[in-house]
């Protein structure tokens, strides 16, 4: 089904449904029509399209009329693939969507007991909602297992207790645009990690923005400073009691992360064809010299590989497969692929290839964060080494 993705070369996407196709059809037009042509302005600015929130909002596609209409279940292959569709427009919208769809989502669905998730997650569903993941903090990124730093106390009180969170986290995207954040504390009682749904305008918290970042220039990264923040006993996640459950939801997320790289390579080789095929240089299109074919087949190739590793991933979750090795070797393999088809992409643009203009300066860009977000490559393979080794060679 090439007819669906110019760079879906083996026709993954014939695995959809009609009804997830037309929804996914559904987004695209929103994704011309009211996000491509704000891309590249915004980017440059370092700012988010806020105009944009409203109509990607008004999809729902965490629960797509066409699929339940359908008597359909929403997979994860849908899930996926939906990633794969914003990604392959702009990588720091779906990183925002993601935020809510996937990290957020994930923490409250499977950190949250039955109660909790019943009343939020059609909540969060709707952006009725919103929240972000807030778990790295200014010193510690891949070692945050053990040294995660924010602390929760838990005091009593007449209304049934509340706990005081101190500390700090960095990197958070979405923060701005959130009412609450999943913040992971350490509490002080007996040292294990928990969750807790802190809103952003309760006192204590200051959100900063990140500034100078030369990638993911349009999503809003954030600063997250807690001074004393004062939540109610119902604000902690139930089912989160350690770093073992954050990373049951980390296995998730770094899935959909492989998805995102893999729809962000489809993009930078989508670009990069339209350029060279419309670009003429000494008489003829670019795309009729061997060595830009030579590229191009290295592109697709590269798209073609990362999809069949991110759908054969989701299906196995589809299933009940969940296995932290999987994840980590799709994150880092995709991720890896992204880096190499948005250079080749960026090369077969000659000069245009650093300016906006062409879209594949962008993703070039961006590819960097991804490479790095939601564990770097070199925790990706220790996690995978480990499973195949039986040996942890983290420190």
């Amino acid at each position: 089904m090439t007819d669906f993705y110019p760079s879906d070369q083996y026709g993954f996407a014939r695995l959809l449904s009609a009804a997830e196709r037309a929804a996914l059809l559904r987004l695209r037009g929103v994704l011309d029509e009211h996000v491509r042509p704000v891309l590249n302005d915004h980017w440059e600015r370092g700012e988010f399209p806020e105009a944009i929130i409203e109509p990607l909002v008004q999809l729902d596609m965490m629960r797509p009329a066409e699929v339940l209409a359908n008597g359909e279940l929403v997979r994860g292959l849908f899930g996926g693939f939906r990633n794969f569709e914003l990604a392959r427009v702009d990588a720091s919208v779906v990183t925002f969507y993601n935020a809510q769809s996937g990290l957020f989502r994930t923490t409250v669905n499977l950190g949250g007991s039955a109660a909790q998730v019943a009343e939020l997650d059609p909540k969060i569903a709707s952006y009725e909602y919103k929240g972000v993941f807030a778990l790295t903090e200014p010193e510690h990124g891949s070692d945050i297992a053990g040294g995660l730093e924010t602390e929760a106390r838990f005091e009593e009180d007449e209304s049934g207790g509340h706990w005081v969170i101190n500390g700090a986290k960095r990197w958070i995207g979405g923060a701005a645009q959130a009412d609450v954040l999943a913040v992971f504390a350490r509490d002080t009682a007996d040292g294990k990690v928990k969750c807790f749904l802190v809103p952003t305008d309760a006192p204590g918290v200051k959100l900063s923005k990140i500034e100078r970042k030369t990638s993911l220039r349009i999503m809003q990264n954030a600063d997250i400073d807690l001074v004393d923040v004062l939540v109610p006993a119902s604000a902690r996640l139930a089912n989160i009691n350690s770093f073992a459950d954050v990373a049951a939801c980390l296995r998730n997320m770094r899935s959909d992360v492989a998805w995102i790289a893999a729809g962000a390579s489809a993009g930078a080789y989508e670009a990069a064809l339209k350029y060279v095929s419309e670009r003429h240089q000494f008489g003829k299109p670019l795309a009729s010299f061997q060595l830009i074919q030579e590229k191009l087949a290295t592109m697709l190739t590269n798209v073609t590989a990362s999809l069949a590793m991110v759908v054969s991933l989701t299906q196995a979750q589809d299933e009940g497969i969940y296995k932290d090795e999987n994840s980590a070797m799709a994150k880092m393999f995709t991720a890896r692929m992204l880096r190499e088809t948005a250079a080749l992409a960026r090369e077969v643009c000659g000069g245009n290839g650093i300016v906006l203009d062409y879209d594949v300066a962008r993703f070039h860009a961006d590819a960097e964060a991804i490479y790095s977000y939601e564990g770097t490559d070199e925790i990706n393979a220790l996690i995978l080494g480990r499973a195949i080794t039986g040996i942890g060679a983290f420190r």
